[in-house]
């Protein structure tokens, strides 16, 4: 099997991570540059990254996410939101946000083949990766919005997912991926 099919293989959500460790500069460039190589709607670029690895900000975010959805009419999200220990980005150190101009039908699939890419990049350099969607559900509230405009979200733009980054802790157990049966139809 060729490297790039065993990267995607290997690739798998984290949701614990080493606090204590920070993904490089030199790592978190090469992870965003190949979510430029993304393929993108009429190669328009219209999308936005933006990296937070600043651990003071990362908790502002949680905690307009956690207002956010404790202000919300769905049970599930209100318990999140008044949880103490609740972390929407899982304690990684860096978080991706991906954005885009949601003017554009193909937004959401831009960033999420842009994620993909991130994912894969990451896992090729050994750090862990998760997909977050929360920031996403919650970016038109005000204050999440407020927070996001601040950190260089662009105005115009929706939040489409965002990657969480960092390192599993030694002994992290992973599930075995498993293909369901019916998932794939070949038409020859």
């Amino acid at each position: 099997m060729n490297e790039v099919l065993k990267n995607i293989q290997a690739r798998h959500s984290t949701r614990v991570y080493d606090t204590q460790r920070q993904v490089s500069a030199d790592d978190l460039a090469l992870i965003l540059q190949a979510a430029t190589y993304a393929p993108n709607g009429m190669h328009l670029e219209t999308w936005h990254f933006t990296a937070i690895q600043n651990p003071e900000v990362l908790a502002r975010l949680n905690e307009a996410v956690k207002g956010a959805f404790a202000r919300s009419a769905e049970p599930r999200l209100q318990e999140r939101g008044h949880s103490e220990t609740y972390c929407c980005y899982y304690h990684a150190p860096t978080l991706v946000i991906a954005s885009n101009e949601p003017t554009q039908w193909w937004a959401a699939m831009d960033c999420a083949c842009a994620l993909e890419n991130i994912f894969l990049a990451a896992t090729s350099l050994g750090i862990s990766s998760c997909w977050i969607n929360q920031v996403g559900q919650t970016c038109d509230d005000a204050g999440v919005r407020a927070l996001l405009t601040e950190l260089g979200v662009p105005a115009s733009h929706k939040v489409y997912g965002c990657a969480a980054l960092g390192y599993a802790p030694e002994g992290t157990p992973t599930k075995e991926k498993r293909v369901k049966d019916g998932t794939i139809t070949i038409i020859r």
